[in-house]
């Protein structure tokens, strides 16, 4: 944590660019935070039939954050992986993860499935992501792939062993 900061102080917000929006994630609750992580428990937003809430580790250096997703049973349904880009505003003491769009999905038995590449080119293609981001996400994409691909998985999601 920050010097003289609470846990309960600090604001996390979800930027994404399709659509355009920016939310906070004021139901979000905050279990850890330090200057390299940020864990945090949450319910969707939206009723779905396959998961209901789950656990997020923003990982602030590296650029991703990795989500377990569980259903009402709070059995495992799979890892979400998100690449981001973080800003931190310390007039609000806030966060601001943008969504950069590629995705990894890794499924319990380890299959891995990245999603949303074609999106970010149209992004780019159409002016909504600067290709400064699109770089980014690629570069973060590879290293997180690498991660995985190595077997070095299982210590990133170490942090989403907390009660669902």
């Amino acid at each position: 944590m920050r010097m003289g900061e609470k846990l309960s102080d600090l604001k996390l917000y979800r930027k994404r660019f399709i659509p355009n929006e920016t939310i906070c994630l004021k139901d979000d609750e905050i279990f850890y935070h330090d200057e390299d992580v940020i864990i945090t428990k949450w319910f969707v937003f939206r009723p779905k039939d396959a998961f209901s809430h789950g656990v997020s580790c923003y990982y602030l250096k590296k650029g991703f954050k990795i989500s377990k997703f569980l259903n009402e049973k709070n059995e495992l349904v799979y890892f979400y992986c998100d690449i981001i880009d973080t800003e931190f505003n310390k007039e609000e003491n806030c966060y601001i993860f943008s969504d950069l769009l590629a995705d990894v999905i890794v499924m319990e038995n380890g299959f891995v499935k990245v999603v949303d590449l074609a999106e970010l080119a149209d992004c780019l293609e159409n002016g909504i992501i600067c290709e400064k981001n699109v770089k980014d996400a690629l570069r973060r994409l590879d290293a997180l792939l690498q991660i995985i691909y190595n077997d070095g998985f299982a210590e990133l999601i170490r942090f989403l062993e907390i009660e669902g």
